[in-house]
């Protein structure tokens, strides 16, 4: 069983039949007096009795009596046994580094995608490639990518309905194999720093035009802050692609932002046309506008 401290309080999480279970807890003392003093002493390490008699300066019979009530108990246990002086002297440790006394039931502890995102998360895993595009000058137009944060951000955020993570997920533009593409893919950035994206372009429900940008149907978005989320059937095997890009890194980054802030109304959308918003006047995208 685990500890996962969370923004203003605690959680404790357990596994239980590959599901990931979590009950809310606060930290208190489930130990006073005499016992709480020796379990302190334990958690240093493996001591006799003796050792924390004379450490405490407690009376041995009385470390020996409690020492015995916490093993019945099961909050310590003997590690081994050693000869002294012609008798047979246990060491003992705490059994566990941390207790919970629990009153309520665990829930489950992620949150579960409806079937429209299924593909690439199934049972509270992971079934997908991320690929950005390389932060390397690369491609016809030698261009960088910034996109490797926003998949950080999109990593933790797909993370909430993970029971756990079996293998790196995500893999560079430039050092995608064709293998790799076997896979359901999620495409973050735009053509000109993301080759792959550039190969799913004319495959999209919405997609980028010559001059870079956006077409949805008869709309055409000329701002550079504008991106879009789309899904489709993967042109490289049975799989879905899922594509988070804009038309410049603003763009992107709007996109990744919806997709993290709108989830619950966008995850069953073939696609879904964002424009970002500088809310505070910092020049940097911290808001987000669907347009369609």
């Amino acid at each position: 069983m685990n500890i996962l401290l969370v923004v203003d309080s605690m959680q404790v999480v357990k596994e239980s039949n590959g599901k990931m279970m979590a009950i809310n807890a606060e930290e208190k003392q489930i130990f006073s007096g005499l016992a709480l003093k020796i379990m302190r002493s334990l958690s240093e390490g493996e001591k006799y009795p003796k050792q924390i008699s004379r450490e405490l300066k407690i009376n041995e019979q009385k470390i020996y009596y409690h020492v015995r009530q916490l093993e019945k108990k099961g909050f310590v246990k003997i590690t081994r046994k050693e000869e002294k002086s012609g008798a047979l002297a246990k060491l003992y440790k705490l059994s566990s580094p941390a207790f919970v006394a629990r009153f309520g039931e665990f829930r489950e502890a992620r949150r579960i995608p409806r079937s429209g995102f299924e593909p690439f998360i199934k049972n509270g895993l992971f079934s997908a490639k991320i690929i950005v595009g390389s932060p390397d000058p690369h491609g016809p137009e030698k261009a960088r990518s910034r996109d490797i944060t926003f998949a950080v951000d999109l990593a933790l955020f797909l993370g909430t309905f993970l029971a756990k993570v079996e293998a790196p997920a995500v893999i560079e533009d430039k050092d995608t194999r064709s293998e790799d593409l076997r896979n359901n893919l999620i495409v973050i950035g735009g053509p000109v720093t993301n080759k792959v994206m550039k190969m799913v372009n004319e495959k999209l429900p919405v997609r980028f035009d010559a001059k870079k940008n956006i077409i949805s149907k008869n709309k055409v978005y000329k701002n550079d802050d504008c991106g879009f989320i789309a899904k489709a059937d993967s042109p490289f095997g049975p799989g879905k692609i899922l594509v988070i890009a804009g038309k410049r890194y603003s763009g992107t980054k709007a996109a990744v932002l919806a997709f993290i802030r709108h989830f619950d109304s966008i995850e069953n959308k073939n696609f879904t046309v964002v424009e970002g918003l500088d809310n505070d006047g910092d020049g940097e995208i911290d808001g987000v506008r669907i347009l369609e």
